[in-house]
């Protein structure tokens, strides 16, 4: 397939296709005004800027027939799946399962804990909904991509340092490529966001890649026609 232009150097594209996109907690409590996101303090509309990123990466995968997994932060109504040492951390006026503006929140099925309609799934594109800040503790995330025989990810999403780089290590032990969209991930302090692109990268990729939407899609643009 060819490769990407990254940092720190290019990323390689498996000859097998066995690539996919994940999309991280692109929910509407993180990036729509009145959500959870909001009510902690923070600018949404930091994480939304790269919304329009997603989107067109989002459309590539989905033309090339390529896998696309979205995931969701949420917890089951009862909160048996919610540690209470995550529960009552942060001591702010809302935690996890208190009523919001829009449902209880980080409670699976709420409207708030739904993907934005701007990055709705489609049928055919998996859904991982977690518990923890990673996308493989305590999900089927493992063997969904082994059953797909995925070696590589391009990773998209928010936040960058918290849900994102949990993810991106979580992968890295487990084998797989990863590179992270530096315009397609965000978060609510830009210091860290900076930072984790540093982290990621640093030593020779320790982690993985990062690299620009820009030549991302170049790269599948010239797969495609190649």
């Amino acid at each position: 397939m060819g490769s990407i232009q990254a940092q720190p150097y290019d990323y390689e594209l498996p000859s097998n296709g066995k690539v996919a996109l994940i999309i991280i907690d692109m929910q509407r409590d993180f990036l729509e005004s009145g959500g959870f996101g909001e009510a902690l303090g923070n600018d949404v509309s930091l994480l939304r800027s790269i919304i329009p990123t997603v989107q067109k990466l989002l459309e590539v995968f989905r033309a090339n027939q390529l896998p696309v997994f979205h995931t969701i932060e949420g917890h089951k109504p009862d909160l048996s799946d919610c540690p209470p040492a995550k529960l009552e951390r942060g001591k702010g006026s809302l935690k996890i399962g208190d009523m919001g503006t829009m449902g209880r929140i980080l409670i699976l099925g709420e409207m708030g804990n739904n993907i934005i309609p701007e990055l709705q799934p489609k049928d055919t594109e998996i859904v991982i909904n977690k518990p923890g800040k990673g996308a493989f503790y305590a999900t089927s995330l493992q063997e969904q991509l082994q059953e797909k025989q995925i070696t590589h990810l391009i990773i998209t999403g928010v936040t960058t340092e918290v849900c994102v780089q949990t993810t991106m290590r979580e992968a890295n032990d487990r084998g797989y490529e990863c590179l992270l969209v530096e315009d397609g991930t965000e978060s609510y302090f830009p210091q860290f966001k900076q930072a984790t692109l540093e982290m990621v990268r640093a030593q020779g990729g320790i982690v993985g890649w990062t690299a620009h939407s820009t030549d991302i899609i170049q790269a599948f643009e010239g797969w495609k026609t190649g």
